[in-house]
């Protein structure tokens, strides 16, 4: 006997359906199928499920396929972790094939990819340099990202670190700097910092107004990449949690406010963490009123990007 005075609801009254009737959104054709043995990438991503992320991911594709067969620009971009995963020889890949119209990077990846350039390696551990004050003080990384923005000469940042590199990148590492080749290819790179966020601006060579300007030169570029986005352009925001998603929301707007609507394009998330800004300002606000979609992909960019890159050529005649 239950101590409670309220009684338990009576069900037996309740109204049925056939669950022929009522359906469902998961359905057997959608499911994975089992691997085929020997058949490769393409058999792996046609093993997927056309379900949830497996279909969103099918989606990004999708709408890169598009963007390219119309000659919409696919614009990504990253965070310095996306570089230190060692992904610039895929995306420069996909930049020969037409996948990465132009690149935009926040300081951090700038650094990392101008560190692989002159020396082949990067990423100091901080841990133990931070207690003497030597984090940040690498004298070749500062020394000459400075001579590059304060030589600029009414170029943007990108490309005035991209032309230093040229000259001084060590032979057997400039392959697998996006800022090189992007430069030898004339694709456009834009940087976007945040003063005091980068080790150079601790360097005693910076010119904090050579600095400024080169990297406004490169929100003004970046605000015309984001123009032509609109009706079937592609932006992917790979691992910048703050600075690309808050430079991505003030283009936009100031692209729309000079009388350029940019609808009806793609946006994409993509980290192993779905942080506020880059869902708020990449995946959800740009589309209000404007259509188009936003996709969040969750997971690691040393596996994701190489996934997509696989998928795009797999998708290729």
């Amino acid at each position: 006997m239950s101590r409670y005075p309220l009684e338990p609801l009576d069900l037996s009254a309740l109204k049925t359906v056939p669950l022929a009737a009522r359906g469902g959104k998961v359905r057997v054709v959608d499911f994975a199928a089992p691997y085929p043995k020997g058949s490769g990438a393409a058999g792996l991503l046609a093993s997927l499920p056309r379900l949830l992320a497996a279909d969103a991911l099918r989606a990004v594709v999708e709408a890169m396929r598009r963007a390219r067969a119309s000659g919409k620009p696919i614009l990504w971009g990253m965070g310095g972790h996306v570089v230190k995963c060692g992904l610039a020889p895929v995306l420069i890949d996909l930049m020969r094939r037409g996948y990465a119209s132009a690149f935009v990077m926040n300081g951090s990846a700038a650094i990392h990819d101008f560190e692989i350039a002159l020396a082949g390696h990067t990423s100091e551990d901080v841990e133990a340099v931070l207690p003497d004050g030597r984090f940040g003080a690498a004298e070749e990384t500062g020394r000459e990202m400075n001579a590059a923005v304060a030589g600029a000469q009414g170029a943007g940042m990108g490309e005035a670190l991209g032309r230093r590199l040229q000259e001084i990148a060590d032979p057997r590492f400039a392959p697998a700097s996006l800022l090189h080749e992007a430069y030898r290819r004339g694709v456009p790179v834009t940087v976007h910092v945040a003063v005091g966020t980068d080790t150079p601006h601790t360097h005693p060579s910076l010119d904090p107004a050579a600095l400024g300007r080169a990297t406004h030169h490169d929100f003004r570029l970046f605000c015309a990449l984001v123009k032509a986005l609109d009706r079937g352009g592609v932006y992917l925001n790979t691992g910048s949690a703050v600075v690309l998603p808050e430079v991505f929301l003030k283009a936009l707007s100031a692209v729309r406010n000079l009388g350029h609507p940019v609808m009806e394009f793609t946006t994409v998330n993509l980290d192993f963490l779905q942080h506020y800004r880059p869902r708020v300002n990449v995946v959800e606000r740009p589309h209000a009123g404007a259509g188009g979609r936003g996709i969040a992909l969750t997971g690691h960019h040393e596996l994701m990007v190489p996934l997509i890159a696989a998928m795009l050529i797999e998708s290729e005649p």
